[in-house]
């Protein structure tokens, strides 16, 4: 599986043309008082997040901010535990990003991890070199002391793999550290000052290339930060029915449904919070997969009974989208166009104060800037920022806190069917972002069929849940072929199908060519227009949710 190197790339994502109040988007800080925290500072890592997960697997909250928001969020947080993260730049650096001194000061107990490392030896008294061997991939570490965060995972003179992505590294320990392991390009790797339990690694934990990296995590944060884990789906579910009956009140709230299980967790959270107060939306914008709509349609009205307005807005969204290619202006024209609606609607119902969207934590993450410099849109169709000024209506986001594998625990402890919490993610755009080029009618015929047979035949062969994410996309050629005794000149179906443990990094599903032909001859049989399937075997390196 690829790996980019996290030292050599800048995860530098911003939502453009938002005001600076909008593109606020931290989380309070303050808003879980009785639980145990973990604030994570972020250097500008593209796997910071991952850092967040492997703290959660513990049931344990942690949150991610930016460096320069550290000390800030360290003194309203409270965290009983503070991890650095890796990052791009050099410590050397003018500028550099460093962590705030008052988190050295506070008496808690600090694990850096790569650049983070850096940082916390420079900081205390250590000394840092570039120009020596730069290190981007697997490598081994000998162990070479006994240390807590070792404790019944790693043994002193063992060897183990280890995933390194830097170019610089350690050469002098500050006062009151000893080196715990060693590599071949890395002489200082682990570090550790026992008495202040501050920890730190060249190399990174967070990733699945680093095996046992996630058990030292778990050291930290258990055995040496002494965290208990008291941060449950049970806990989450009665704190957010509180927080939005006190955001809420009495006012109305309408929410976007999108098909999706982000969506539909959100509504029933909300539901269970405020009854009828809550209006669920489904915008029907001809870009949903076969039957779509009226699935989700039946799910709400006859097992929830939750108010429900199925809008048919097929045209407006497919006529708006004809002759664009642009993936990143077809986003835009869905987003605006779903606002659109939600505005018309919340007036029909009498004036809703509030809309409620299935936005998760890495959407929060994804859509901001946190370490400066050049930035791309990612999360083009989510409102993450803010509302227009227009609508005149407050978001509530009662996932804002939450991961996707949360967010189906969320469900299943509110009662969603596992056929549906389990569902693969599906991208807000729809099909209009796996129709690379210009969108019409019958291209979206083509796609919705062959797409519903896949993922048919991987449900009839048993493989739905070992597979993270699976779609078809209609290719933007055409080829030449024969079908019977006549030429055909029809379009290209291609297969996607990735494992993933957390949504970050992925690998192509090794289906038996059997399988792949089967659903091959299935959907050239089926599928007018189609002559050719091919099977995407790329893999997904870490950096992005979506993979679209």
């Amino acid at each position: 599986m690829a790996f980019a190197a996290c030292c050599g790339e800048r995860r530098t994502r911003l939502i453009q043309g938002m005001t600076p109040t909008q593109k606020s988007t931290a989380l309070d800080p303050g808003h879980l008082p009785d639980h145990d925290k973990v604030l994570i500072v972020d250097f500008g890592s593209q796997v910071t997040q991952l850092i967040a997960r492997r703290v959660r697997e513990e049931n344990i909250y942690s949150e991610i901010v930016p460096y320069q928001k550290a000390e800030e969020a360290f003194r309203a947080m409270k965290p009983k535990a503070v991890i650095l993260s890796g990052g791009p730049a050099s410590v050397l650096d003018k500028d550099a990003p460093l962590a705030p001194q008052a988190i050295y000061d506070a008496g808690v107990p600090i694990l850096g991890i790569c650049y983070g490392e850096q940082a916390m030896a420079l900081q205390l008294g250590g000394q840092v070199e570039s120009g020596h061997h730069r290190e981007f991939g697997r490598a081994e570490v000998e162990v070479i002391s006994d240390s807590p965060i070792f404790q019944g995972v790693w043994d002193k003179g063992g060897k183990y793999p280890v995933w390194m992505s830097h170019g610089d590294r350690v050469t002098q320990l500050p006062p009151g550290f000893k080196v715990l392991g060693k590599a071949p390009n890395s002489p200082i790797a682990i570090i550790g000052d026992d008495a202040r339990k501050f920890y730190a690694t060249q190399f990174h934990l967070e990733v699945m290339h680093t095996p046992q990296g996630a058990a030292l995590l778990r050291n930290f944060v258990r055995n040496i930060a002494g965290l208990t884990g008291d941060w449950t789906m049970r806990a989450f579910k009665d704190e957010a029915i509180e927080k939005i009956r006190a955001q809420v009140g009495k006012g109305k709230v309408i929410c976007g449904l999108s098909g999706g299980v982000d969506s539909a967790v959100a509504a029933v959270l909300i539901h269970e919070a405020i009854g009828e107060q809550l209006t669920c939306v489904l915008v029907d914008h001809g870009l949903m997969r076969l039957a779509e709509a009226e699935r989700v349609v039946t799910m709400f009205r006859d097992s929830y009974n939750i108010p429900l307005v199925h809008v048919n807005a097929a045209d407006t969204f497919v006529g708006a989208l004809a002759g664009i290619d642009d993936p990143e202006q077809k986003r835009k024209i869905i987003g605006k166009l779903f606002i659109d609606v939600f505005d018309a609607e919340a007036k029909k119902i009498g004036g809703a104060e509030f809309l409620a969207q299935g936005t998760l934590y890495p959407d929060v993450i994804e859509s901001v800037s946190f370490t400066g410099g050049p930035s791309v849109t990612i999360k083009s169709h989510h409102n993450v920022g803010g509302l227009p000024d227009f609508m005149k209506m407050k978001l509530v986001e009662p996932l804002r806190e939450l991961f996707k594998d949360e967010v189906r625990a969320l469900g299943r402890e509110l009662g969603l069917p596992d056929s549906f919490v389990g569902r693969h993610p599906f991208p807000g755009p729809g099909l209009a972002i796996r129709i690379p080029g210009a969108i019409t009618p019958e291209k979206l015929d083509i796609l919705r069929l062959a797409d519903e047979i896949y993922i048919e035949e991987i449900r009839r062969c048993g493989l739905y849940d070992q597979i993270w994410q699976a779609f078809a996309v209609l290719l933007p050629v055409k080829t030449v072929g024969v079908m019977g005794d006549g030429r055909t000149y029809d379009y290209v179906v291609g297969l996607r199908a990735v494992t993933s443990v957390d949504g970050m990094t992925a690998d192509f599903f090794p289906f038996d060519m059997r399988f792949l032909g089967m659903v091959a001859t299935r959907i050239i049989n089926e599928v007018k227009g189609v002559n050719r399937v091919v099977y995407d075997v790329t893999s997904k390196p870490p950096g992005t949710i979506e993979w679209e």
